[in-house]
């Protein structure tokens, strides 16, 4: 698992290879990824937006941006936390992600980044 906490959020991150989902032969790795936040502020928070960056082994980069995770933009109140699955899927056995979420604090209106740690995606096995 990686973490890491910035404006007082932590973010954790879990991958999982999706091998039913999976087509080697036509370079389709599908991964998926656990995301939970958690708010160590004083203030209630509202996640308004995404921005990833995907970095595939081949040499493909991709930016995703978009507003909340998931269809939704949750408020996370002190001490409480948001969890959500979500999926990417690469074209090699390898790759890496990190990203940011904009969130709003409740309190003050005010917008600020959260960074999301850089996670490694790897098909089990592939580093023996």
């Amino acid at each position: 698992m990686t973490f890491q906490i910035s404006q007082g959020i932590k973010i954790n991150v879990e991958t999982f290879y999706q091998p039913d989902q999976s087509n080697a032969l036509q370079q389709e790795h599908l991964f998926a990824y656990r995301i939970t936040i958690e708010n160590h502020n004083t203030f209630t928070v509202r996640l308004l937006s995404r921005h990833w960056y995907i970095f595939d082994s081949n040499g493909t980069r991709q930016e995703v941006e978009g507003e909340g995770v998931i269809g939704a933009q949750p408020y996370i109140e002190t001490e409480d936390s948001f969890q959500y699955v979500s999926g990417v899927n690469l074209a090699s056995e390898m790759g890496r992600m990190h990203g940011e979420y904009t969130m709003e604090n409740q309190a003050t209106k005010q917008l600020f980044t959260v960074l999301i740690p850089a996670f490694d995606l790897m098909v089990p096995g592939k580093m023996n």
